[in-house]
């Protein structure tokens, strides 16, 4: 992830109190983002959020990538007891958990207006600061438009004129009429006027809403902002309308955009390196990494013709046709010569419209032969991508394009104990330990040493984030 220092240094002075909501799975990704991009402290987790502390502003908050949304915490308590199916107690609950505090709203609100007041400001520093080169540039255009406008005005003088003549002999003739006009011309300023100062006396509004889960979701539903669950009760203030994970750059949704750029943090993208997409889809994921890191050389490949188009368009639209290459090639047997690239992260589909079944191995093979020694692969895998790959390997099936066969090299051999250290950031243990599990079950490929996994939600299924290490050129 590409540091950002000195980012939080306009926000609150003493640091807010924030929460963000987060793809199953993707809690060790976002405490790591905070961490580094926003010098977040406090920082801890609960299924699904993360909670930290931060003296950033709304600039540095918009550019987490790994959230979904962005929320001032108000207040975070043991849940609800549930023994009462009443919902009418449940409803006195949760008021006295919304009233029984009203300091923490105070404070909570001060920081949000004090948030937008800083961000307002920056914009009109912005505006203010615009570039004088554009201004004397324009200086010759800016007197041609005012003696343009000065002729106007003349040739509306003389109009008006005119209409003032007629409006003189109607209003002999109309009197009555004309005062009627007058004063109900005033009534109605009178009425925007009333209706200008309730506005500014009441423009601090919220939508509030509320969502359950676990046992007290069947009992009561409400309309207030209050995540409840079995374990933990939630209150917070929504900071952005739009949600985080809707990029603005993405014109047409592919892959989730907070998988892609996870996937694209683990891949270790360094400046002037070549990274590849050999199924590259919508291009979700080369958007997403090309954004974060831009000094790189980019590459899609696909065999579909529509979905080389959709990417095409999200290209443009994000501003980065320049920088991502796209080519209409299979995955297993694209254009590049061996050990011609650094990086390869890639969506492997799946689902009823794409049963890869045994080319899933084919499939690794290509990429191992195009990856350099010492590259890197981050692979989103099913299930039963994971089990046919397991069974490749179980079966001593060679994974080497050459077709010899190949040794097993463990992991602690082939790699850098201080590199892999480095990498390895686990969240807390029980995500530790989960990881783990799924190196433990998934033994090398060939050349290529699995270093890290992550279990992921897609929303309806689950998936298998693989980040794997090749050692050493295959036959050698």
């Amino acid at each position: 992830m590409a540091a950002v220092p000195g980012g939080r240094r306009s926000g609150p002075a003493a640091g807010a109190r924030f929460f963000c909501t987060a793809g199953r799975g993707l809690e060790p990704f976002l405490m790591r983002e905070v961490r580094s991009r926003l010098a977040a402290t406090q920082v801890e987790y609960i299924s699904g959020k993360v909670f930290f502390t931060t003296c950033s502003d709304l600039n540095m908050l918009k550019k987490l990538k790994s959230a979904e949304r962005l929320f001032l915490l108000i207040k975070k308590q043991l849940p609800f007891n549930v023994s009462s199916v009443s919902k009418g107690k449940i409803f006195n609950e949760m008021q006295r958990l919304t009233n029984d505090d009203p300091e923490s709203w105070l404070n909570a609100i001060s920081i949000w207006k004090n948030l937008l007041e800083l961000d307002a400001k920056k914009v009109k520093l912005s505006q203010k600061n615009a570039n004088p080169l554009k201004r004397k540039v324009g200086e010759n255009d800016i007197i041609a438009k005012k003696l343009k406008t000065a002729q106007m005005q003349e040739i509306q003088e003389n109009k008006e004129c005119q209409m003032e003549k007629q409006i003189e002999e109607e209003t002999l003739e109309q009197g009555n009429f004309t005062t009627k006009r007058d004063k109900s011309q005033e009534e109605l300023q009178n009425d925007v006027a009333e209706a200008v100062d309730t506005q500014k006396q009441n423009d601090l509004t919220f939508r509030v809403s509320c969502r359950c889960s676990g046992a007290i979701a069947k009992t009561f539903t409400a309309q207030i902002f209050i995540h409840l669950s079995d374990i933990y009760c939630v209150v917070g203030i929504p900071v952005f309308r739009v949600p985080l994970a809707s990029r603005a750059y993405i014109k047409t949704a592919g892959l989730r955009s907070t998988i892609a750029w996870a996937m694209a943090s683990l891949a270790e993208i360094k400046a002037g390196a070549v990274v590849l997409d050999p199924m590259c889809g919508l291009g979700t994921i080369l958007l997403e990494a090309a954004k974060e890191w831009p000094d790189v050389y980019y590459m899609g490949a696909d065999v579909s013709d529509s979905q080389l188009l959709g990417a095409c368009d999200n290209l443009k639209a994000a501003g980065l046709k320049d920088k991502i290459e796209l080519l209409k090639a299979s995955v297993i047997e694209l254009p590049l010569p061996s050990e011609s690239v650094d990086t390869i992260i890639s969506d492997i589909p799946f689902g009823k419209k794409f049963k890869l079944g045994k080319d899933i191995k084919h499939i690794i093979q290509e990429m191992e032969r195009v990856l350099r020694v010492g590259g890197t692969i981050v692979l989103l895998l099913s299930e039963d991508h994971h089990r046919r790959l397991k069974s490749c390997e179980e079966s001593s099936v060679p994974l080497n394009s050459k077709g010899s066969r190949t040794d097993k090299p463990g992991s602690t051999e082939c790699l850098n104990p201080e590199e892999k250290a480095a990498i390895s950031e686990p969240a807390s243990s029980s995500f530790a330990a989960s990881n783990q599990e799924c190196l433990d079950r998934m033994p090398p490929f060939g050349s290529l040493v699995p270093v890290e996994c992550y279990r992921v939600s897609l929303g309806k299924t689950d998936a298998l984030i693989y980040k794997y290490k090749k050692s050493h050129s295959p036959g050698q």
